[in-house]
């Protein structure tokens, strides 16, 4: 790790300049963007803007989130001014339900290449969503669902999702959450919220709208190019794993890729060949480690 960041640079988000080009500019990709002072939850109180609704594409930060919330129910909390907290209110409209499993892996793409560029640091996925940089995560991403009532003549519950990513852009070595955690300025890269935000809120647009494509090109799969997108961005792919399943014992043995669906296959450490692999869903995982335990989280 580099030297602690300085505090003097904790600037608040510059919520006119990201609305002009992310929302007001020619082509922009989101319809609303909203920066609070403080908030529980960006998730939370999107789901609740869904219901009544809010428009697809709809997005709010935060500068201080109070209850901030990861995977499998973890905190997400870190003082002001020192992350981008996000979250993005998605109606997917006609895509199948069978991609949603890949909108958190899709998501983690889109903010690895956002940090690879505008963040100034070399960073990985380890699936299924966690960004790493140097073997330490600097992002999460969770993805929830609500059913909300359709506007209109459509009086049926629709879905709508909503996408919410923590970076530690910021943050000192004493104010980092978990031992395995780690910040943008503490790995040389960029301290500038502003430029990190507007960056992963471009690349967001660019995947989610590769995303909702795959519906209309692959039947209903998702495509190639996402596929190998993400498998050459995945660090857990080829690495020895342990998967701690929720309800009791592990599998330990190769990530050999991922599938279709989204999941994690493992190949045993005892097994005979493919047929012994094993195909881990994401929401079956309490978490992936490196066999010798260097991964966190």
């Amino acid at each position: 790790m580099h030297a602690d960041p300085p505090t003097d640079s904790r600037r608040p988000l510059d919520a006119a300049a990201l609305r002009s080009a992310l929302v007001e500019a020619p082509g922009a990709p989101y319809s609303t963007l909203d920066v609070v002072d403080e908030i529980g939850s960006t998730n939370a109180e999107l789901l609740g803007r869904a219901a009544d609704g809010a428009a697809d594409r709809s997005v709010l930060l935060a500068e201080l989130q109070t209850s901030g919330r990861g995977r499998l129910g973890r905190s997400w909390t870190a003082p002001v001014g020192t992350q981008v907290a996000v979250s993005v209110l998605l109606r997917p409209g006609a895509v199948s339900p069978t991609l949603y499993g890949w909108l958190p892996l899709v998501t983690g793409l889109a903010v690895r290449d956002a940090l690879s560029s505008a963040g100034g640091v070399d960073a990985t996925l380890k699936w299924p969503n966690d960004v790493l940089v140097g073997g330490r995560k600097v992002a999460g991403i969770l993805v929830e669902m609500t059913m909300v009532r359709g506007g209109g003549d459509f009086a049926v519950p629709l879905p709508a999702l909503v996408v919410g990513v923590g970076i530690n852009v910021g943050l000192r070595s004493d104010e980092l959450p978990v031992p395995h955690a780690t910040s943008l300025v503490l790995e040389g890269g960029s301290g500038d919220r502003d430029a990190v935000a507007r960056a992963v809120l471009e690349a967001m647009a660019h995947r989610h709208g590769q995303w909702r494509a795959c519906d209309r090109g692959s039947g209903a799969t998702v495509s190639d190019e996402l596929v190998r997108a993400y498998s050459a961005a995945c660090s857990t792919l080829g690495a020895d794993v342990r998967v701690e399943l929720p309800a009791g014992g592990s599998r330990t043995g190769r990530a050999v890729r991922v599938d279709r669906e989204g999941r994690l296959v493992v190949r045993p450490d005892d097994a005979g060949g493919a047929a012994d692999e094993v195909a881990v869903a994401a929401g079956d995982v309490t978490h992936v480690r490196a066999a010798g335990g260097g991964w966190g989280g």
